[in-house]
């Protein structure tokens, strides 16, 4: 398949749980690569092991991709829905004797492969009914493709480069299970070649079936497409991604309250790059995304650096998108919606808001001082600094207030002259004060809050704490 055939690839999750970060991951490849060639992206929910599948995960699954912005194109294909299909393809095989049926037992399988260890020999099970044309008709079977037993195996792997195998190391893999029901390998070849996939893009966990599937193309005459297998993501110690690193799912990160953009711009430089470039739009990655700069090596996951990026994608996005990813979160975390009067106060405050943001919680808690109401309960950090002396001054600052006129500069010069007067610099006042109009010690510019609230409800929350 040549790279310059109109690309189709798919994201091809099961539904046994929530969207993990690594297939959010191979997901984002494979819709950047077909994005970047006015390509298809499809996804294929494959659900065949009915036992695990379930239609929360799938519903996850939709969720997680939503949320990131990774839209497919049609409809999602259910693998269930084709084995009708699978078993065609099976059937096709043996008519064109490239798989055979065997009755082999569970029994005869391991005491075929207990006596090659014993003689040290591979324990790759080879059937007695391989070259047999007829078996008995009141037995159950499996169909088994008849795989090459001599010459190799290669595979032109866009990221892993060439890799072989030789053929008489692989067994004669199952195709359909005695109950009729197609295996992983036989369903996942016929859906690729049904949807016209052209490239599959994937975790370089499944290169070992890269060369069986290959074999499945060829015994059934049809195309082989481009592989490109991604190296695996790890947690900060080098060792694979799991629980104990933190949070896994991609609806995890929704609720902790990170940007989509953000996650696809990080998600993106996991295994990928483009020079030095950390920080780009989708836009961007788009236009540059490519398979030769995807590297071999895993990826480490790099939570700090998430977080890094995520403030930087706050800081960038418009102001009235950033409201509605505010608006977003907090109907998703079914908290209590934003009044308007709300609305319009985060959106005339939201430069100041955005500074120092990395999260949009963080967002919602520097709104803290106009979101809620007084009086406020000083968190501990707060209520630290407004010790005895600092209420004192905070009260002597009060009498200042009431005649001032209210404008920012003018609030500052008061302030910064009152200070003076106190033999203190402005930092020794503007921390109490903050501490005092908010309840915390972390805020936007303390004059401008001052502005946002008015002078009478600032008056009132400064008299709050010197009563």
């Amino acid at each position: 398949m040549s790279d310059s055939a109109r690309v189709v690839t798919r994201f091809a999750p099961s539904p046994t749980g929530y969207l993990h970060i690594g297939g959010a991951r191979t997901a984002l490849f494979n819709w950047l690569f077909a994005r970047h060639h006015d390509g298809k992206f499809l996804l294929r929910i494959e659900d065949t092991d009915r036992a695990r599948s379930t239609p929360e995960a799938t519903e996850a699954i939709y969720a997680g991709l939503n949320w990131l912005g990774l839209d497919w194109d049609g409809d999602a294909i259910s693998q269930f829905g084709r084995v009708a299909r699978h078993q065609a393809a099976a059937q096709a095989m043996l008519d064109a004797g490239t798989a055979y049926k065997c009755y082999a037992t569970k029994e005869e399988i391991a005491d075929f492969r207990e006596k090659a260890r014993a003689e040290k020999r591979p324990p790759l099970f080879q059937s007695p009914w391989r070259d047999t044309p007829t078996g008995p008709t009141d037995q159950p079977f499996v169909v088994r493709l008849k795989a090459p037993k001599t010459g190799e195996t290669v595979v032109e792997d866009k990221v892993q480069g060439r890799v072989t195998w030789k053929n008489d190391t692989m067994d004669d893999l199952i195709l359909l299970r005695s109950d009729g029901t197609p295996t992983y390998m036989l369903a996942v070849v016929v859906d690729d070649h049904d949807m016209g996939v052209t490239h599959v893009i994937r975790g370089d966990d499944h290169l070992t079936n890269a060369a069986r599937q290959t074999l499945i193309y060829q015994a059934l005459g049809w195309d082989v497409p481009v592989f490109a297998h991604i190296p695996l993501i790890h947690g900060p110690d080098g060792k694979k991604l799991s629980k104990r690193h933190g949070a896994l799912g991609v609806e995890e990160y929704r609720d902790m309250g990170y940007l989509a953009a953000a996650m696809r711009n990080y998600l993106a430089r996991l295994g990928w790059s483009h020079g030095n470039d950390e920080f780009f739009t989708t836009l961007q990655a788009i236009k540059w995304f490519g398979l030769e700069q995807v590297g071999k090596s895993p990826a480490r996951f790099d939570f700090k650096k998430l977080l890094n990026l995520s403030g930087q994608h706050i800081r960038a996005t418009d102001n009235p998108e950033l409201l509605a990813e505010v608006e977003a979160y907090v109907a998703s975390q079914k908290m209590p919606p934003l009044t308007d009067d709300h609305k319009k106060l985060m959106l005339d405050n939201m430069d100041s808001l955005k500074e120092r943001a990395k999260i949009i919680p963080d967002l919602l808690e520097m709104a803290h001082y106009f979101l809620g109401k007084r009086p406020f309960e000083p968190d501990q950090k707060a209520a630290q600094v407004l010790d005895i002396v600092s209420r004192g001054m905070l009260n002597r600052l009060t009498s200042h207030l009431r005649d001032a006129t209210w404008t920012q500069e003018n609030l500052e010069a008061e302030t910064r002259a009152f200070a003076e007067s106190e033999g203190l610099k402005l930092g020794k006042i503007a921390q109490p004060l903050r501490a005092a109009l908010t309840g915390r010690t972390v805020s936007p510019s303390v004059f401008e809050m001052m502005i946002t609230l008015g002078q009478k409800e600032t008056l009132a929350r400064l008299e709050d704490i010197s009563a």
